[in-house]
């Protein structure tokens, strides 16, 4: 009867672990990709979505057969067996939930590491911390702590900045209730996102007034802005196309009506939208 038991058991999570897995890799309910840190998104998302269908599994069969299995039969009226404790039964159902959370913690940190969550905000920091001993003499004002916004001046609070080499610097002001996007490239100033597709992308945000956050599911990046504490984020658009930006944080009464759009163009496209939306340059 042992025997069985515990065949039956193996058979069993055999069967919910490969049902997990294949709802997890073949059930797609995210929207289309479109950034180079959507890939290791998607690939913690297919995990958590393969533990929380065997765990949904799971709990229901056991649910569903103990209400069949342990039901009070007809003219039955006496109590229950009193039965207390049971040591292995304890164990297993202890162990396999600290497991499942540890995993999804350590593997959750990595996918974070890995689209830059855990870089240095101030990629030059170090940089010019020891360039400002070593000239100290000269430019004693070039000293910058750590964590300061290279351009700004401004301590940068929190956000992914892993990106090095020709990135597109965008400030964007979240206010109630609207987005302002300005290219310090070519003192631009929109209600749209313009970006040219394959090159990075950093958004150094700040709020006016209460707390916002810059969502583009199609980007998976979340970010929250704060007055008073600046943060930035970036990416590298890989797919050409019009996605929504949502506030994801309730901002006020018309907190739903806080959308607009971000336009990755192929780079020519997008150098002629520059153009077009510069700023005349008058003759004097």
């Amino acid at each position: 009867m042992q025997i069985r038991t515990a065949v039956t058991t193996a058979l069993a999570a055999t069967a919910l672990i490969a049902t997990g897995m294949l709802v997890g890799t073949q059930v797609n309910l995210l929207p289309v990709d479109a950034s180079s840190n959507a890939a290791a998104y998607d690939s913690l998302f297919k995990v958590l979505f393969s533990i929380g269908t065997m765990l949904f599994a799971g709990i229901l069969i056991v649910l569903v057969y103990s209400l069949v299995r342990f039901r009070r039969r007809a003219g039955d009226g006496a109590d229950g067996p009193p039965t207390e404790g049971n040591l292995p039964l304890e164990i297993v159902w202890t162990a396999i939930p600290a497991v499942v959370v540890l995993f999804i913690g350590i593997y959750s940190y990595d996918i974070y590491e890995r689209m830059g969550g855990m870089a240095p905000l101030d990629h030059d920091a170090m940089h010019h911390q020891a360039s400002a001993m070593i000239e100290a003499s000269v430019q004693p004002a070039a000293s910058q702590a750590i964590g300061e916004d290279q351009t700004s001046g401004e301590r940068v609070w929190g956000g992914i900045r892993p990106i090095d080499g020709d990135v597109l610097p965008v400030d964007v002001t979240a206010m109630q209730f609207a987005f302002i996007f300005h290219y310090p490239e070519g003192e631009i100033t929109s209600g749209e996102l313009h970006v040219p597709l394959g090159r990075p992308v950093e958004l150094r945000m700040k709020a006016l007034d209460v707390i916002h956050a810059f969502w583009v599911p199609q980007f998976r990046l979340k970010q929250d802005v704060i007055p008073g504490q600046p943060t930035v984020l970036t990416f590298t658009p890989t797919r050409a196309g019009t996605y929504p930006v949502i506030c994801a944080e309730l901002c006020g009464p018309y907190h739903g009506g806080m959308r607009t759009s971000v336009v990755v163009h192929e780079p020519d496209d997008y150098l002629a939208w520059v153009q077009a939306n510069s700023p005349a340059i008058t003759n004097t």
